[in-house]
């Protein structure tokens, strides 16, 4: 079967960026910062579920765990940004690898379990550990993102820093989504079984891709972090996990577009019914039941399947 070539993603990447750069709001412009964060994210998780077949559901933990690195290493060291962000990935990559290491071995609902109850020991850490994190109430004075000595405190230039850095993780995976590893990946999840009998080492495969997106997801904690000056133990708890897992099944399981696709819709449904706010879970609910029920491959699945269809 045919495979796609990577430019719907960076067009559609691309496309996001100019479009913010137009808005004049910067209450819509912390918009399109969230949901590119988001979308991230949600393509990272791609990676584990549509692509390898891990259930995890404590990535709102290493969201979290970047966040605080480069929050507490801003506000009570006065490290530079740019100097958290090494510290922020190699941190979480290390303790995915040692979570890892005994839960990758379970599959289903027992893999599903394993990661929720490390994402609530992560949550439990963050509230009680307040000397470090500031508690439930947060912490606050965490520094404007700076690069080579320049800050960039205002909406419209934190703007272009995370443009950037959002076509550069979107290509990153896209070439991770065209190299060998994306056949690995699609392999073990079909059957671990039979992976292992062709030579694929499907634990440490596993475990490379788990620690991987780890880092990756803790990155953008970082960039959420200064972006908003602000974190708390609410934003990182099981609630984002399962908002991720929503984004990524209905943009699209197994495709990197899926990630972005999702978050976009999903994180556009509270500003479209603001209005109406007493029904935005119903309307949130509603949504995803009838984007399960008639398009299971999620919206870019289902487009590309009736494209595929069309052509033959």
């Amino acid at each position: 079967m045919k495979r796609l070539n990577p430019f719907p993603t960076l067009a559609l990447a691309i496309f996001l960026t100019i479009f913010g750069m137009k808005i004049d709001s910067p209450y819509y412009l912390g918009v399109a910062i969230m949901i590119m964060i988001h979308s991230l994210n949600a393509s990272g998780f791609n990676l584990l579920l549509g692509y390898t077949g891990i259930i995890s559901l404590g990535q709102a933990a290493f969201f979290g765990l970047g966040a605080y690195i480069s929050g507490v290493l801003s506000s009570a060291y006065g490290w530079d940004a740019i100097l958290t962000l090494p510290v922020a990935a190699v941190s979480a990559f290390f303790l995915a690898l040692l979570v890892g290491w005994p839960v990758l071995r379970l599959h289903g609902h027992y893999l599903a379990m394993a990661t929720l109850g490390f994402g609530m020991i992560m949550y439990i850490f963050m509230n009680e550990m307040s000397f470090i994190t500031g508690g439930p109430s947060g912490l606050m004075g965490i520094g404007d993102f700076t690069l080579f000595g320049k800050a960039f405190p205002f909406e419209d230039e934190f703007f272009i820093v995370m443009s950037v850095y959002f076509i550069l993780a979107l290509t990153i995976l896209e070439l991770i989504d065209k190299s060998f590893l994306h056949y690995k990946m699609k392999f073990i999840k079909s059957s671990e079984t039979a992976s292992a009998s062709y030579g694929i080492n499907v634990v440490s495969t596993k475990l490379f891709v788990f620690a991987s997106v780890a880092a990756f997801t803790a990155l953008n904690g970082s960039m959420y972090a200064f972006y908003t000056h602000f974190i708390s133990p609410v934003s990182f708890g099981l609630k984002y996990s399962i908002e991720l897992v929503a984004m990524a099944t209905v943009g699209g399981l197994g495709y990197v577009t899926g990630g972005v696709v999702g978050a976009v819709l999903l994180g556009l449904i509270p500003e479209l019914f603001a209005g109406l706010e007493e029904f935005e879970m119903i309307i949130y609910g509603t949504f995803l039941a009838v984007v399960v029920m008639f398009a299971p491959g999620g919206v870019v699945g289902t487009v590309i399947k009736l494209w595929r269809r069309k052509d033959a």
